[in-house]
């Protein structure tokens, strides 16, 4: 398994301990903001992993520095792939959320959201939208495990 695998596999531990026992026991958007960097962490060694492969390939010559231009590359690499395109879509919104100005709602309960407002929108992350947040990334994990060793990590 590629270095940046086993990486994204211990990423998405810690971010299953924050969205299983942190949250469970500290309800504050702090935790939250957390998460989703973990979230965007796990997709940033599985986007690694993508392009090292395609290196391989000789489908680009170098990676890409920065986080964000590695996504671009990758996505202009397989524009084909959807399962792909859907996660990077993902990625970006998720980095955008991050950058945006926040609001904090029902600190310290039950139903703790981070509140983003952008122009035309509103997103609202809670304690269940995290979890299906963390789905979604099992899937790409499994998803990119497929693409690069050619089997999934459940296969294991």
């Amino acid at each position: 398994m590629s270095e940046n695998l086993l990486e994204a596999k211990e990423e998405l531990k810690r971010l299953e301990h924050i969205i299983y026992v942190s949250l469970k026991y500290t309800r504050t958007v702090d935790v939250i903001i957390n998460a989703l960097n973990r979230l965007i962490g796990t997709y940033d060694f599985i986007i690694e992993a993508l392009l090292e492969k395609a290196q391989k390939e000789d489908k680009i010559a170098a990676l890409p520095k920065s986080p964000a231009l590695r996504a671009t590359t990758l996505g202009e690499i397989y524009p084909q792939d959807l399962t792909l395109q859907k996660a990077l879509s993902f990625y970006a919104f998720l980095k955008t959320v991050l950058k945006t100005n926040y609001e904090r709602r029902e600190e310290f309960r039950r139903h703790v959201t981070l509140v983003v407002s952008f122009p035309n929108s509103t997103a609202e992350i809670d304690i269940d939208n995290l979890v299906n947040c963390e789905r979604f990334v099992h899937k790409f994990f499994n998803y990119a495990c497929t693409q690069i060793m050619g089997r999934s990590e459940d296969d294991d």
